[in-house]
Order: C-alpha cells, then sequence, then structure tokens
C-alpha cells in the first residue's frame, strides 16, 4: 500500500554500502542505492535536496563520531542508517559496544527528521560469511528493537531472496552489484509510503546452471588475490579502505539525479 508521501530532503549515513561500490559509472564514481532512491524523490518533488555522508570501511563508531551529529543538524525529512556490519566482519568485536554506539546513533537521529530509515543488511549466501551470521543477526535483532522503540522504518534485505543470490554481489563478494544496489532503492522506496516500481524486487533469480569447477577456482583465486589478501593487510595494520576518504555528497543540496 502506497500513502504518497512527500519528503522533500533525504540524508545517507553509513559506510561503503551506502556509498554506493561497487556500482560504479564511466566517470569512476560510485552510484547505489541512496543516489538512485535520492532521483527518484527528487523526479517528484520540486527543489528535493539530498547528502550522503557514508564514506567506505566505516565501523559504527566512526559514523556515530563523523556523521550522525552532521546528519542531525541538517533536519532532512529523511535519514537514511546502515552500520555496524563492518564491525561484525572483524576477528574481534564488542557487540556490546556495537549496539550502544548504534543506540546513540539512533536516538540522536530520529528527534531530527520526519523518517530515520534502518535496515537489515543483505548477506550474500556462501561459506565465507557463516562465521559471522551470528553477529550480523544479532545486529538485526538490535536494529529491530531500536526501530519500534524509535518509530523508524526497518527495511529488510537479510529476508530478501533475490540479494542473497551471488549473482548479485561484485567480484569483491562485499557489495551489491548495480542491479542489487537498484533492488535496494526499491525496497527503501516502497518502505516509505511511495507506490512500487518493481513488486516483485525481493523474487528469486532465474535458475542458472552453476559455472564449472575450474571457473569457480579462478573467480576463487582472483577474488582472494585482488580483494581477500588486501583486505586482511588493512586488518593486520589497521588501516581503512576510507582513511583520508571525504563524504561523496557532504552538503544537504539540490540534487537532479
Amino acid at each position: 500500500m502506497h500513502t504518497n508521501p512527500t519528503y522533500s530532503s533525504l540524508v545517507a549515513v553509513g559506510d561503503s554500502f551506502t556509498e554506493g561500490m561497487s556500482d560504479l559509472l564511466p566517470d569512476g564514481s560510485y552510484r547505489g542505492w541512496a543516489d538512485v532512491l535520492a532521483g527518484r524523490m527528487a523526479a517528484r518533488t520540486p527543489g528535493f535536496r539530498y547528502a550522503n555522508l557514508a564514506v567506505r570501511g566505516k565501523l559504527i563508531g566512526q559514523i556515530v563520531d563523523e556523521q550522525v551529529e552532521v546528519a542531525a543538524a541538517m533536519g532532512a525529512d529523511v535519514i537514511t542508517l546502515v552500520g555496524g556490519l563492518n564491525d561484525t566482519l572483524r576477528p574481534k568485536c564488542d557487540m556490546g559496544r556495537v549496539r550502544a554506539l548504534l543506540t546513540e546513533a539512533v536516538e540522536r537521529l530520529a528527534p531530527s527528521c520526519k523518517q530515520l530509515v534502518l535496515m537489515r543488511s543483505p548477506g550474500r549466501r556462501g561459506p565465507v560469511l557463516e562465521r559471522f551470521r551470528p553477529r550480523m543477526e544479532a545486529l538485526f535483532a538490535c536494529v529491530d528493537e531500536l526501530a519500534e522503540r524509535h518509530g523508524a522504518v526497518v527495511v529488510d534485505l537479510y529476508g530478501a531472496p533475490s540479494l542473497g543470490d551471488p549473482r548479485m554481489w561484485d567480484v569483491d563478494r562485499l557489495h551489491l552489484t548495480a542491479e542489487g544496489h537498484r533492488r535496494v532503492a526499491e525496497a527503501v522506496w516502497q518502505a516509505l509510503g511511495y507506490e512500487a516500481e518493481d513488486p516483485h524486487w525481493r523474487t528469486p533469480l532465474p535458475t542458472a546452471l552453476p559455472p564449472g569447477w575450474v571457473l569457480r577456482r579462478a573467480a576463487d583465486l582472483r577474488f582472494a588475490r585482488q580483494h581477500l589478501l588486501p583486505w586482511i593487510g588493512r586488518r593486520l595494520t589497521g588501516r581503512s579502505s576510507g582513511d583520508g576518504r571525504p563524504p561523496k555528497r557532504p552538503e544537504l543540496l539540490p540534487y537532479d539525479g
């Protein structure tokens, strides 16, 4: 059911998922679900404004320290907050601290906007993430609890069959493809009360024959060399892919998509 909402501004807060990796544009920048969503909202509302404070690699503590107060001060109609998943993927993760920081973020953001949007992040099927799944689900339980307490909308991407399909994920196995980002934008669009443009965004992809053993092993080696080893190296040295990187759209300005 849609309610024909009228939102005039959007601020997106978070990490690489909200920055838009790996939805790569021809100029080398990233688009992502938040940009797609903002474009749709702008088409409905003259003078629509949009800011995206997300930076790849950020932990929930960094999101709270660097983005939350800035977002709250903007006074946007809609704020999206997705964070904490990077923490759960670290070898050592204090889930009590993650919950406390996420709670702090929601308590600050919810009163500052008309509608706060939280998410249960999508999870790719496969063995790599299985060891982290209990932490992820503990994070999502916290999201659900906070949303109920503060009147936030929860977009359940984790429970969407289509987004668990490996074909929706880039070669780095951590970020969605352009089609995955489009489906996330559709999910948030519907959660905000707009009329569905794709009622079947959750529907699983058609069954396809899996690649052969040789192709799978070649893909595994390429993934390890290009993505897994550099990721491990950053973890061991305390570095992040977002170190020194500014937000993609730091000011709440008119957006034409």
